[in-house]
């Protein structure tokens, strides 16, 4: 059994994973962090990790194995220096870190685990492995490549994180480095050969898309992942938990889960 103490528990994502933690009987959320604490939940939440760990010291919850850290960045320099001082895994899910704090991040691990992925979903790491695996054949072969995203109408930036984490894995992949193109519509020319063109469409309540194109000649290749709903990036979340725990200090990412 795998004991958890998630990380901004009464947030949105904190609640999605508290229920498919629920469902599943080889881990267990043991705790909760948040600094909203009015939120009824079946662990006791603690508005610092310092508090948490308190209580564990003194018996009254059992010790935990792995941290999910899905809250805002607000207390994060706290919450990583008793993690460090309790040498507690972390799956690092908060994003808006500063440049001094993913520092932070890359020198804790040289003491303790920790994961961290651009996007958690088990089903786009596979597609990035994928487009690793194939990325350099194709190309090589004569295929060009885009990526067209789609997101719901509230999504306020453009490309997506994921949709650039896809690019890099392709360009990661060649021999010689491709240019993103983001707009084609002020110049008149055939397409070059090293660019990956990235599109986004905005509208409705798409919760997410992503599909690469490798257009080649007389033929098409299309790879295509779409997301549901948030559950996805909880399910990859508590993998990557599981994954974690009684791991040697390091950084890993969802690459090092799927395997």
């Amino acid at each position: 059994m795998t004991n958890i103490i998630m990380r901004g528990c009464n947030g949105r994502m904190g609640q999605v994973i508290s229920g498919l933690v629920a469902a599943l009987d080889n881990c267990r959320i043991i705790a909760g962090i948040d600094l909203y604490d009015e939120q009824k939940n079946d662990y006791p939440v603690y508005q610092t990790l310092t508090d948490c760990l308190k209580d564990i010291q003194a018996g009254k919850i059992e010790k935990a194995d792995v941290v999910i850290d899905f809250a805002s960045p607000k207390n994060f320099d706290e919450f990583l220096s008793a993690a460090l001082g309790e040498k507690l895994p972390i799956v690092l899910c908060t994003t808006g870190l500063s440049e001094q704090q993913l520092a932070d991040v890359d020198a804790a691990s040289k003491q303790i685990a920790i994961l961290r992925s651009a996007n958690m979903s088990m089903g786009i790491n596979t597609v990035i492995k994928l487009l690793k695996d194939i990325s350099a054949m194709l190309t090589g072969a004569g295929f060009d490549v885009d990526i067209v995203e789609r997101h719901h109408k509230m999504k306020l930036d453009a490309p997506s994180g994921t949709a650039l984490a896809l690019a890099d894995a392709i360009n990661d992949s060649l021999p010689e480095k491709y240019e993103y193109v983001y707009d084609r519509s002020t110049r008149r020319e055939i397409r070059p050969k090293n660019e990956i063109g990235i599109s986004a469409v905005r509208g409705g309540s798409i919760v997410g898309e992503h599909e690469v194109i490798f257009a080649g000649v007389d033929e098409v290749i299309e790879i295509k992942h779409t997301a549901y709903s948030r559950a996805i990036f909880g399910n990859g979340a508590i993998q990557a938990a599981l994954f974690l725990a009684g791991k040697a200090a390091g950084m890993y990412d969802m690459s090092d889960v799927i395997g």
